[in-house]
């Protein structure tokens, strides 16, 4: 059975093992995702990840973030581009999650970067997601 939209069910998976506060979670891979997840690493919202075969399959292993008090790291994740319905901006009209308290992780020309790094780089593209 095929998934008509992978990069929201990997959001999905991790708001749900955030919530539960699990030190660990296993998604199917795929390039982009893993692209996303590299993102969410590179900006402090993640500890880790590993890319791994689990019984032939290609699997990313996300290690989730923690506050000392206990809290998650990750308070929301928000899809915005969707298979039926696709958002593109220009650099110049990159969102900025709660006042730029979040990031927007986006797909360019450059490869998928935090909507900070597209913004520097002077280049658009398609809003994959929103993470505060």
């Amino acid at each position: 059975m095929s998934m008509t939209d992978p990069v929201a069910d990997l959001l999905t998976r991790i708001r749900n093992a955030a919530k539960e506060k699990h030190e660990k979670l296993e998604v199917p891979a795929s390039r982009l995702k893993a692209n996303i997840v590299r993102v969410l690493k590179d900006e402090g919202y993640i500890k880790n990840f590993r890319l791994q075969r689990d019984e032939g399959k290609p699997v990313i292993k996300v290690y989730l973030k923690y506050s000392t008090s206990g809290e998650s790291v990750i308070r929301g994740v928000k899809r915005i581009s969707c298979p039926g319905l696709r958002r593109y901006t220009g650099y110049d009209n990159m969102p900025k999650p709660l006042g730029g308290a979040g990031i927007a992780i986006v797909s360019t020309s450059k490869g998928v970067m935090s909507g900070q790094k597209a913004l520097a780089q002077k280049v658009g593209g398609e809003i994959l997601c929103e993470v505060w």
